[in-house]
This record gives C-alpha cells, structure tokens and sequence, in this order.
C-alpha cells in the first residue's frame, strides 16, 4: 500500500516536472524570440533647443521593436554627433532624420533656413511688431505705404500687400518660440524666411516706403489679392461685417448681407385737384309742331 502511494507521489512529481520544463521551454523559446525582434534607437536624453548641435550626452539608446522604429531613427549615437537640429526635440522623443539638418550644417539659424530661400532681417517697433506677439514660427503678410508718383509737393500714398505668408524665423535673437506664447516679447528686428525674388521687393519696400506686419492664422495660408487703397478710396467707407469667433475658418464666416436698396417714390405734382364734373340743372323746353315738321326749344 505504501509503494503504491509513493509511486502515485512519483509519477505525480515527474509530471509536474515535465509540465513546469516545457513551460520554462517555451518562455525562454518566446523571449529570445521577443529579443531578435528588438533594435536600438537613438533618443533625446535631455531637450534639444532648435539650431544646436548634437553632443552624446544628449543622447541614450532605447529598445524599440523593429515593426514600431520611427523611420529615419538611428541605432548609434555616433551618427549623431555634430548633426544640427532643425526643430525643438523633446526628452525621450526619438531623434529622426527629418528632424536633423543635413550633414556637414553649421549650427545656428542658418541650419533652419531651407534650400532656395533666405534670411532676411527688418526693423519693427510695437505697432509694426504688433506688440511684440510676433513669435518664431508666426505667418505674417507685409504691408508697405508709399507715395509712388513722388510729385513735389503733393502726396497721394498708397497702401499695398506685397508679400504674404511669410514665416517668421525669429525675433531679435531669439530663432525659438518661448515657452508661454501669450507674453509679449519686445524686440527692435524679426527675421523673416524668403526667395530670393521676395528679398528684393522686401529691401525696395523698406528703403522707400514705411513697412507694417500683419499677423494671420498658422492654418491661413490662402492668397488674398488686394487693389491697394489711397486716401479718396479710403474715405470712401466700408460696410459692417460680423466679427468671426476665435479660430473660425473663412468658410465658416457668415456672409455679409448687401444693405437694402432705397427706393424714393416721387409724387407727380399737378396744378390744379382733380374734381368730378358737376351735373348742369335741367333746362325747360317746349315741343313745336309746325306742319308736319316737330321740334323741340329751349327756354334759358
């Protein structure tokens, strides 16, 4: 009886065994598995500011599965080092290919500027500023006012868009966007991102005519083709429009409706009232009969 207990306890253990073996097996099977399908990518370790050069001691490696790697990340950090960013990384943020200006870029605003356009700086005070709300990364358009005939002793300045959706590189020296964007920053320049074409109307512009940005939406970037406007189409007035909400799309702004046409109704004047005519009284006749011939007389 006890053998037949203790071979019970035996076959009992071995299946445990054997049953605890092949779970450690397969385990052991899926995370080599697991282990294969990992690849290291390089990440922030600390924030890296726009326009600064890449050192290794901003830099850590991370496991990512291979089907979740960012495209364009790095499995060294040796690749990175010297490699200009061209836009804010945060910590623990993956450093991509796209995010880095290309090899061999000096660090500083010149690695922000794209290929085929350039850097140009103008003066602004608050109100050509507006206010200093003019940040890194903000679209403006630029006004001009001049007087393009020049006649010597009268003046008939014309106001004018010239440029539009243009980028905003930085405010005095400052190429990135602060981190509480509802503060005003005052500064005396801002650094505007343009073609080769735009520098030059931008220098004309500043060297002859007084400059003024306007602020428009980071999501407008439509093209709005103005006459222009001098003083006798100024003093003409405008219309009333509602004033659209906060972040409203244009196509969502209600369209202005065209004021009701006054009609003036002008009543024809005559000389004299029109009276109905007035029935005569009747006069008194007498019937004559003269051979075979009747007639009738009137008496006053």
């Amino acid at each position: 009886m006890r053998n037949k207990r203790f071979f019970i306890v035996l076959v009992g253990a071995l299946m445990f065994g054997l049953l605890a073996a092949v779970s450690v097996s397969r385990y052991l099977s899926s995370a080599q598995a697991y282990t294969k399908n990992l690849t290291r990518v390089a990440v922030a370790k600390v924030a890296i500011p726009i326009g600064t050069k890449i050192i290794p001691e901003q830099v850590v490696m991370v496991q990512f599965l291979k089907e979740s790697s960012p495209d364009g990340s790095f499995e060294s950090p040796d690749k990175l080092t010297g490699r200009v960013a061209v836009t804010n990384i945060a910590p623990r943020e993956p450093i991509t290919e796209a995010r880095l200006a290309p090899e061999g870029t000096a660090g500083g605003l010149s690695a922000v500027i794209p290929e085929g356009y350039r850097a140009m700086t103008v003066k602004v005070d608050d109100v050509v500023g507006i206010s200093g709300f003019i940040m890194p990364g903000t679209l403006v358009d630029v006004v001009v006012t001049i007087d393009p005939e020049e006649r010597s002793g009268m003046q008939d300045p014309v106001s004018k868009i010239v440029l539009q959706n243009i980028k905003v590189l930085a405010n005095g020296q400052n190429i990135d966007k602060p981190e509480d964007q509802r503060e005003a920053n005052s500064v005396k320049a801002v650094t505007l991102l343009v073609t080769p074409e735009q520098a030059e109307k931008l220098a004309l512009a500043a060297s002859v005519g007084k400059l003024q940005l306007v602020m428009r939406n980071s999501i407008d970037q439509g093209d709005e083709q103005t006459p222009g406007i001098n003083k006798r189409s100024l003093l003409g007035g405008e219309r009333a429009v509602p004033a659209p909400e906060p972040g409203s799309l244009k196509r969502e702004r209600p369209e202005p409706k065209p004021a009701p046409r006054r009609v003036r109704v002008q009543a024809e004047a005559t000389s004299s009232a029109v009276t109905p005519p007035v029935p005569q009284a009747p006069r008194a006749s007498v019937e004559m009969i003269e051979g075979a011939k009747k007639r009738s007389v009137d008496f006053p």
